[in-house]
């Protein structure tokens, strides 16, 4: 069992910056692929980004170049740096680990 807590969401003007965090819990989470989806309304969760235990990234094209994932683990904890936010970005961004999900952190893009 996992548990992902999210933190670091909230209001962004256009062209601002959020860190978002994923403090796992329960077990080390060092060898998995730590995911970060998000959803906006009406539309369908998707992949922001991954990284592997390795260190491998992989981005979905629209945050390529604005967004970057990073782990602790030492810490546990997986980030999303988000940098040159659109209102495009606004979303609920869950954390994903395993089967296993964070509750969100709501992040709004907007002047």
């Amino acid at each position: 069992q996992v548990q992902l807590v999210e933190s670091g969401g909230g209001l962004a003007q256009p062209g601002g910056s959020l860190r978002l965090s994923c403090a796992a819990s329960g077990r080390i989470v060092s060898m998995d692929t730590m995911g970060w989806y998000r959803q906006a309304p009406g539309k369908q969760r998707e992949l922001v980004a991954f990284i592997t235990s390795g260190g491998m990234r992989n981005y979905v094209d629209s945050v390529k170049g604005r967004f970057t994932i990073s782990r602790d683990n030492a810490k546990n904890t997986v980030y999303l740096q988000m940098n040159s936010l659109k209102p495009e970005d606004t979303a609920v961004y869950y954390c994903h680990c395993s089967n296993f999900w964070g509750q969100g952190t709501q992040v709004t893009v907007s002047s």
